[in-house]
């Protein structure tokens, strides 16, 4: 202990303050990276590896989207929860055992730590399928409320055809080709008339 630490001058330098409040993107996209590796390091079986690469190929699409959630709804936090808390537990609890016995030895319901696992990775690729979904739809919809702006606005589109945007679309035709139509009729021509049976 030096002169300098009796006067409080060596102290260290202050620490970055903790970021508060939803993870980035980049953090988010650094967990599913940091998982997947942990899983080929780990040597998990096949099966596992197919399901967590499923789970975490869906989280990625699912992210560049999540505004349109955004964290705070029940579906942003579930993506944000999977890559950053579901994922990590649940392959971490598995690569904590024995490998033999956490393949063979069955825990819960006669199944084994492994197919324990592969029903939790189904769990959150299934829901993660969902979430994806309905981060689509909610795009799709978009387009749907924007069409109806644009015929309410415009009226109905040109000799394209409707935008068929509500549940009885009208379709326009074509307008009739003017080299198409007969000609004035002629007079009928004489002669002589049947006569009536």
């Amino acid at each position: 202990m030096g002169i300098r630490s009796w006067f409080g001058l060596d102290r260290p330098e202050a620490a970055e303050p903790v970021r508060s409040g939803p993870p980035t993107t980049e953090q988010l996209v650094g967990a599913l990276d940091a998982i997947e590796l942990q899983a080929r390091e780990g040597k998990v079986p096949g099966v596992v590896l197919s399901r967590l690469l499923r789970v975490t190929r869906i989280v990625r699409q699912t992210l560049p989207r999540l505004d349109n959630l955004g964290l705070g709804s029940a579906q942003g936090y579930s993506v944000m929860a999977t890559a950053t808390d579901y994922l990590p537990v649940a392959i971490g609890n598995y690569l904590r055992l024995p490998r033999d016995w956490a393949d063979t030895r069955p825990i819960a319901a006669g199944k084994s730590s492994v197919m324990l696992l592969v029903d939790q990775l189904d769990l959150l690729g299934t829901t993660m399928d969902k979430v994806y979904d309905a981060v689509c739809r909610a795009d799709a919809e978009a387009i749907i409320v924007h069409g109806a702006f644009l015929e309410q606005k415009f009226g109905q589109a040109s000799t394209g055809g409707a935008l068929g945007l509500g549940p009885d679309p009208v379709q326009v035709a074509p307008p009739p080709d003017p080299s198409l139509a007969p000609g004035p009729l002629a007079p009928p021509a004489p002669g002589p008339l049947a006569p009536p049976q």
